[in-house]
């Protein structure tokens, strides 16, 4: 059996410990760039578990926040997670938003533009302008996967190291987008006007290596993946092989950077 029995059971709960959690420190420092007064309408497109509708909420005083995800399973998580009256949720695409023209003073996406496919980027963006009022600002932050995710990055070494076929899953390969000048020119695309991009640095501190290393086995994302199908010897063998690099005693507390990277332009 290839699956882990520790694996987790719903996808908002494979999502939080190895990605939503880092996207919950970042969101705030995004907002910081975001001009939206207060009172203001809120669009979070791909708002998966919530961290930054949880942000928006905690600075910037708005009257309404509504989140777009095309899984329900997040959405459901999020609202569990949620309890706040000015906030509600739709089910749909980045690309094609079941929301009006012209409704918001921000709309913004955490994580998401780096994940869909090369021919869609463009057509979320422009949805994104859509949604916005005149004036409005439209922002998102992706991951810097090439140069600031430690915690993946060093994931994915060890990987090749031990099976240089698993170059072809690498994160930090696979997600072009994922670049400050590329962002850009994305969001200009769109006839976004002072486009302009950012980065974000922040520490992922680990309790231990139990904690770096069990959010690898709950389903989530291509490191998951990769790791889920390898037979039981070969995944305890990434994990030595891991554990011997970042946490030579595995009890003790360590970190690894983070960069994410963001962009934003107004309508």
């Amino acid at each position: 059996m290839k699956q882990n029995p520790t694996q987790l059971a719903t996808a908002g709960e494979a999502y939080e410990p190895l990605t939503g959690r880092w996207s919950r420190l970042v969101a705030p420092r995004f907002l910081e760039s975001i001009d939206a007064s207060a009172n203001g309408r809120w669009l979070d497109v791909g708002c998966g578990t919530g961290a930054l509708i949880q942000a928006i909420l905690d600075v910037e005083s708005p009257r309404e926040v509504v989140g777009v995800d095309p899984s329900s399973a997040y959405i459901a998580y999020a609202r569990r997670q949620i309890a706040d009256q000015r906030v509600r949720y739709e089910v749909g695409d980045a690309r094609s938003l079941p929301v009006a023209s012209n409704q918001y003073d921000a709309v913004v996406s955490g994580l998401v533009i780096n994940v869909l496919p090369p021919a869609g980027q463009p057509n979320a963006v422009r949805e994104m302008t859509r949604a916005a009022r005149r004036g409005g600002m439209v922002a998102s932050y992706v991951w810097d996967y090439a140069g600031g995710m430690g915690l993946r990055a060093r994931f994915w070494e060890a990987a090749i190291t031990l099976d240089p076929a698993a170059a072809a899953q690498d994160e930090r390969t696979r997600y072009p987008i994922c670049a400050s000048d590329q962002l850009q020119r994305l969001f200009r695309s769109a006839d976004l006007h002072a486009v302009e991009s950012d980065a974000i640095e922040i520490e992922a501190a680990f309790r231990d290596f139990d904690d770096y290393w069990q959010p690898f086995l709950a389903g989530y994302g291509p490191a998951s993946a990769y790791l889920l199908a390898l037979p039981i010897p070969e995944q305890e063998r990434l994990r030595e092989q891991l554990r011997a690099e970042l946490a030579p005693d595995p009890a003790a507390p360590f970190s690894l950077p983070i960069r994410a990277l963001s962009v934003r332009g107004i309508k």
